[in-house]
C-alpha cells in the first residue's frame, strides 16, 4: 500500500531586513527585530598577488601596518565615498555572509550613505549591495538616519540640527518636517585629524608613526577645548634620519595645535549650516541646542568648542557611535510608514 511521506519540506529560512551604516571608520549592520548585529572596523585585507580576501573587520585591522607586502589591509571607502568598487562589494558580500545571508535569503537592504554623495556614487552603493546579495537596496542620508536614532521630532515643524562627525566627513543637517531644511558637508573627518597628528609627529620631532599609534594618541590626549584631567602621553616611532626606534613625550596643547585645522574646518562647516537656516529655526535651536554623533564627534572637548563658537547648547547623543545605524533599523521596523526618508523618494526632497 501507497503511504505518503511524513516528512515536512524544508522550509527557508526568512530574509531579515537589514540595515548597513557602511561608514568610513567603521561599519554597522541592524537586522530587523534583532538590533545591532554586527560593528566592525570598515577594514579588509587582501593578498595583492592572488586577489584573495584574508581577513575583515578587527582581524584585518588589527595587520594594518604589520603585514608583507604582498598581505594589504584596505579601507575601501574614503572621504564617505567608494574607492574601489570590487572590494567594497566582496566586503558587503561578506558582511552580509556573516548575519546569515544566502542565496536562498536575498533580504532588503537599506544603507546609510553621506549627504554629499553624488548620483554616480549612489548607484555605485545600491549597485555593490544587490551583487553582494541584496533582493533590494535603498539609501538613507546619515544625518537623517542620526537624527531618527537620537530620538529628535523630525517629523514635526520645529528644528533639529545633526552633526555627524563620521572616519572621512562632517555633516551637518537642519532637519525639519521630515526633511533637510539646510545642509553643509566637509570631507573632513577624524581620519584628517589622525593624519594631522602623523605630520606633526614627523614634522615637529623627525619620527614616522603608524596610523593606529596617532588614533592612540588621538584617543588618549586629544582634544577641541582645553581641559585640566588630560596627561602627556608617551609614543614610539621611528627616527626618520636614523631608522632606529626612538621615544618622545606628546603634551595635549601639542596635539590641540596640531589637530587645530581639521577642527576648525568641522567648526566652520556648522557656522555656514547655521547661516543657512530659516528665523524660525535657528530660534528653535537655542531651546532645542545641536545634537552630535558619530565616532568623531567623541573627540574631548569637541561640543564646548562648537558650543564656544555657535553660541548654541551642543549635546553628545547616549550613543553617538551607534545614532546613524539604530536610525536606519527604525526605518527598517517601520518601513512603509518612513520609507519617505529614502534619498530616491520623491517626497523627500531637499526644502
Amino acid at each position: 500500500m501507497f503511504q505518503s511521506s511524513t516528512t515536512k519540506p524544508r522550509r527557508t529560512p526568512l530574509a531579515r531586513d537589514l540595515a548597513i551604516d557602511l561608514g568610513t571608520a567603521n561599519t554597522l549592520v541592524y537586522a530587523r527585530g534583532e538590533g545591532i548585529v554586527l560593528n566592525e572596523p570598515s577594514v579588509i585585507a587582501l593578498n595583492s598577488r592572488s586577489g584573495e580576501v584574508l581577513a575583515m573587520g578587527d582581524e584585518a585591522w588589527q595587520m594594518i601596518g604589520r603585514t608583507p607586502s604582498y598581505i594589504v589591509a584596505v579601507r575601501p571607502l574614503r572621504k564617505g565615498a567608494i574607492t574601489d568598487f570590487d572590494v567594497t562589494q566582496r566586503m558587503i558580500r561578506l558582511l552580509l555572509k556573516r548575519v546569515g545571508v544566502s542565496r536562498f535569503n536575498r533580504p532588503r537592504v537599506v544603507v546609510c550613505v553621506p549627504s554629499a554623495i553624488t548620483a554616480v556614487e549612489r548607484r555605485a552603493v545600491t549597485e555593490a549591495a544587490k551583487r553582494a546579495g541584496a533582493a533590494d537596496a535603498r539609501l538613507i542620508e546619515q544625518p537623517v538616519a542620526a537624527a531618527i536614532g537620537a530620538d529628535l521630532p523630525i517629523n514635526e515643524p520645529v528644528g533639529n540640527m545633526v552633526i555627524d562627525v563620521g572616519g572621512g566627513t562632517t555633516e551637518t543637517a537642519l532637519i525639519s518636517l521630515g526633511g533637510v531644511v539646510a545642509l553643509e558637508a566637509v570631507r573632513v573627518g577624524s581620519f584628517d585629524l589622525d593624519h594631522a597628528i602623523q605630520g606633526y609627529v614627523r614634522r615637529e620631532y623627525g619620527i614616522a608613526i603608524g596610523e593606529r599609534t596617532a588614533e592612540e594618541i588621538k584617543l588618549a590626549i586629544g582634544s577641541a577645548h582645553p581641559s585640566a584631567d588630560s596627561g602627556n602621553a608617551e609614543v614610539r616611532g621611528r627616527e626618520l634620519m636614523s631608522g632606529l626606534p626612538k621615544t618622545v613625550i606628546l603634551t595635549p596643547d601639542e596635539i590641540r595645535r596640531a589637530i587645530d585645522e581639521p577642527v576648525t574646518a568641522m567648526v566652520e562647516s556648522v557656522l555656514s549650516c547655521l547661516g543657512q537656516a530659516p528665523p524660525e529655526l535657528a530660534q528653535d535651536l537655542i531651546v532645542q541646542g545641536i545634537h552630535l554623533v558619530g565616532g568623531g564627534g567623541m573627540l574631548r572637548g569637541l561640543d564646548l568648542r562648537l558650543a564656544s563658537e555657535t553660541e548654541v547648547p551642543v549635546h553628545l547623543v547616549s550613543m553617538p557611535l551607534e545614532a546613524v545605524v539604530l536610525g536606519a533599523g527604525r526605518v527598517i521596523e517601520h518601513f512603509e510608514s518612513l520609507q519617505a526618508m529614502f534619498m530616491d523618494n520623491p517626497s523627500n526632497r531637499r526644502r
